[in-house]
């Protein structure tokens, strides 16, 4: 098993993945929600340049807020700079694209934009909105095609499953690992608890608050009423449906896995952290061996809260 760990890309970003590299974690994945995050690619380069060794990565992409073309030239950029140490995930789409007031990505639209990306990336023509697109970037540009990175299908079910079987190399999961999955990154939300800790304890809400909050985005977002089975559900989905419909989408997700905003911290359920990848060391390395059992290869420790050091510290220690 593998430690990684997950960020936002903000300005600190880079310096928490300087850390995680000196304390050994393998990868560096950074998010890709430009409404409520910086730029992926900024925060991937600024790393780069900080560092010698962790890997990167993309968690995860998502096809529709970049043409097939400028992902590619992006790939091909981070290869030239860091060879061998780009991961690319790409999804549907969750919050990237909700908080854009947009559904998730149909599966076929994913499956078929990879296989664009593959052929771009192999140095190949590739048909895209009807018109031949091929990198031809003279020397010194790009890495030199073919450009061999990784890609892997961000899935939480059979479907993605499958695509992911076809087109890409691996997958990335969160919350549950899919029936058959194998050498899966999965994302974890939580934090190492201290003898005498709870859910309530400050310290801990700090840490866990932003990941409790996206228990009650998702399951809005899956069917509104959904969110009223919640403990404070319904009083914190009445709060959000006095907001106008055409703006409601932008209150619901802001501060997702950085924090919990003013309406997440009125009316959500400290006792929800059991949700998140939250206990005693002890536990959680229980917890990583049930994950390693269900095929999966790589944590991807994704931590919060006003104290990101004393997490990734933490998380190490306690299972790295």
């Amino acid at each position: 098993m593998r430690l990684s760990c997950g960020f936002p890309p903000s300005v600190v970003a880079p310096e928490h993945a300087v850390l995680a590299e000196e304390l050994g974690y393998e990868r560096a994945w950074f998010y890709d929600s430009p409404a409520l995050y910086g730029d992926v690619w900024v925060a991937i380069a600024r790393t780069l340049d900080r560092t010698s060794r962790i890997g990167v990565g993309t968690a995860v992409l998502i096809p529709s807020l970049r043409h097939v073309v400028t992902t590619a030239a992006a790939i091909g950029s981070i290869e030239a700079q860091a060879p061998g140490r780009l991961v690319v995930a790409l999804g549907t789409g969750f919050t990237g694209r909700c908080v854009l007031g947009q559904k998730p990505l149909s599966w076929g639209f994913v499956e078929y934009y990879v296989k664009q990306l593959r052929g771009l990336l192999a140095g190949e023509e590739v048909e895209v909105d009807g018109e031949l697109c091929k990198l031809i970037h003279p020397d010194g540009f790009l890495a030199k095609r073919p450009i061999d990175v990784p890609l892997v299908v961000a899935a939480n079910g059979p479907k993605g499953l499958a695509v992911a079987s076809r087109v890409a190399d691996g997958v990335m999961c969160a919350g549950v690992v899919p029936e058959g999955a194998a050498d899966a990154r999965y994302l974890a939300f939580g934090t190492v608890m201290d003898e005498g800790e709870s859910f309530t304890t400050p310290r801990v809400l700090d840490a866990i608050g932003g990941a409790i909050a996206v228990v009650y985005h998702g399951t809005w977002e899956a069917k509104a009423s959904g969110v009223d089975a919640l403990p404070g559900g319904a009083d914190w989905r009445r709060e959000i449906e006095r907001v106008p419909p055409e703006r409601r989408h932008l209150v619901v997700h802001e501060g997702h896995c950085v924090e919990a905003n003013a309406i997440d911290r009125k009316h959500m359920s400290p006792m929800l952290g059991g949700t998140t990848f939250s206990g005693t060391a002890a536990q959680l390395r229980d917890r990583v061996a049930a994950l390693a059992d269900q095929g999966v290869t790589e944590l991807v420790y994704a931590p919060m809260g006003t104290d990101v050091p004393r997490e990734l510290r933490a998380m190490r220690d306690a299972i790295g």
